[in-house]
């Protein structure tokens, strides 16, 4: 029997005028189903023209307009930067109109979980070192290093279970107002790691006088010193020298409690994914962020939470959301955070339509109301439960939204310390990031980067692209890796040792 060949093009909705290049186009091209003949040359991943299109009128994709044609374009044509543009338009956020009762699994699946004294479940069991300012960093950094595996392996012989030890620094802590909100949310940051159950106990190390006071941090956080949670300061101590002793031998005093862990099954409510996607293409709205979303669905589906962020990145497609959530109240919750960001940026001389960036625009993407339509896909389908502010704790399960920037190490550091403990993270030009305490897995949107760059990518979404694999069974596969990591198999991120350099809090005032 004769397979048909696989099309050239992906057309993602029946409303769409534009469909994606699976591969390079070259001119004269011809696109039987369509009968159309490309013109030019149309890269992997970019957009052509299926009908003409007016300049003034919209271009859409997933059914949904992306901008404005800035000039005519025919049938055949590339449609990029040089005529597609920004524009904004009315949405209909629709509270609720697409909300629908989740399916939940009778059974739930499980994981293998590090279960705490107080219940709350692990997935990574490491000792954290945090900073209250900057001028803390290297000594921190220090008392950490003297526990590297691949430096002092001795150090760590004597206690297999426990993950590592880890620095988490920071370049903020102080030139800022003492009452500030940059202050409150570093330490409602600070706050959500020190709580993490990823780290079985934590040393905070200050230098004394700075803004940041650790009796401060300590006080907002309703943090309190205890056998698990150690703070001092650099000055009181008498130095660095002193201090990195001083710590060492705290550490050394944490590591027998933190090595007495086991792991056991729990069930999936325990598990909270942040999603993430950096360095998107044209793809990634077709493959990794449509199978991770494949993927979420089956998490809520067994009582897990899944948490969407990167506000910029949802901008012009906020009404998907808001169409989803529960309630008038969550759906507020969504456009009042937009509007911030408005205001946000226009105080500081920018505007929201300045994304995507320059390896997004060469890997397809145009504009931004494009790429958040294919980010929102991570989100999957089921409702919107709550949204939350930068770092605040996640308490509903679900899928959620968390307010953060669309940088990922911000954005992610925030999921992080409202309680994520693995993220998901899909990209289409390449990423070598991690996210400790919490394990970071990441999908490839296409084949080309999977086999350019595995070494740090855990799974190949390019199959959908390529046709031999659907969006479902790419999320089943997804699925059953964020299974795998959550039990203690080491991602790529892990192996490589990434996830210290990453933890950037979200630095939103002025600097004085």
């Amino acid at each position: 029997m004769n397979t048909p060949s696989l099309s050239p093009v992906i057309r993602i909705h029946p409303q769409d005028n534009v469909v994606i290049a699976r591969s390079q186009l070259i001119g004269g091209t011809h696109l039987a189903e369509f009968n159309v003949s490309v013109t030019g040359l149309v890269p992997a991943g970019h957009k052509l023209a299926i009908a003409a299109i007016a300049q003034g009128q919209p271009v859409k994709r997933y059914g949904q307009i992306i901008g404005v044609a800035t000039k005519d374009i025919r049938a055949g044509e590339h449609v990029h930067t040089h005529n597609l543009a920004f524009s904004d338009f009315a949405r209909e956020h629709a509270s609720g109109a697409d909300a629908k009762p989740t399916a939940y699994v009778a059974q739930p699946l499980t994981f293998d979980g590090i279960v705490g004294a107080d219940g709350r479940v692990a997935t990574r069991n490491y000792i954290g070192v945090l900073t209250s300012v900057n001028c803390s960093a290297t000594a921190a950094r220090a008392i950490a290093d003297h526990f590297r595996r691949d430096v002092r392996p001795e150090a760590l012989a004597a206690f297999p279970n426990v993950d590592g030890v880890v620095a988490l620094t920071h370049g903020m802590g102080c030139a800022t107002a003492s009452d500030g909100e940059e202050l409150q949310v570093l330490r409602r940051t600070l706050g959500g790691y020190a709580r993490h159950p990823n780290f079985a106990a934590v040393l905070v190390v200050g230098l004394g006088c700075e803004t940041n006071q650790i009796q401060g941090l300590m006080a907002q956080e309703d943090l309190h010193d205890s056998a698990k949670l150690v703070s001092f300061n650099i000055q009181d101590t008498g130095g660095t020298a002193k201090t990195v002793a001083k710590g060492i031998e705290i550490i050394q005093s944490m590591l027998p409690e933190a090595n007495r862990v086991q792991r056991q099954a729990v069930p999936l409510k325990h598990l909270t994914v942040g999603l993430q996607c950096g360095g998107s293409d044209g793809y990634s709205g077709i493959s990794a962020n449509p199978a991770l979303g494949a993927a979420v669905d089956l998490l809520v589906r067994h009582g897990g939470t899944a948490v969407l962020s990167e506000t910029p990145e949802i901008y012009g497609g906020e009404h998907l959301l808001t169409r989803r959530a529960v309630s008038p109240a969550v759906s507020d919750k969504l456009l009042k955070r937009i509007a911030w960001w408005e205001a946000y940026t226009a105080r500081n001389h920018m505007q929201m339509d300045n994304n995507p960036s320059s390896g997004n625009k060469a890997g397809g993407l145009t504009t931004i109301l494009e790429k958040s339509l294919g980010a929102i896909a991570k989100s999957g389908t089921t409702n919107l439960e709550d949204v939350y502010e930068y770092a605040q704790t996640i308490t509903a399960h679900g899928f959620v939204y968390m307010d953060t920037p669309g940088y990922d190490p911000v954005s992610a550091t925030g999921q992080v310390a409202g309680g994520a403990n693995l993220i998901c993270f899909t990209t289409g030009r390449g990423s070598a990031y991690g996210c400790a305490p919490s394990p970071s897995l990441k999908f490839s949107t296409n084949t080309a980067l999977w086999q350019r760059q595995e070494d740090d990518i855990d799974l190949n979404c390019g199959g959908v692209v390529d046709g031999t694999e659907t969006v479902q069974e790419a999320g089943e596969r997804i699925f059953k890796l964020m299974l795998q990591a959550a039990s203690g198999q080491k991602t790529k991120s892990e192996l490589h040792g990434y996830g210290q350099n990453e933890f950037v809090p979200w630095q939103l005032g002025a600097v004085m």
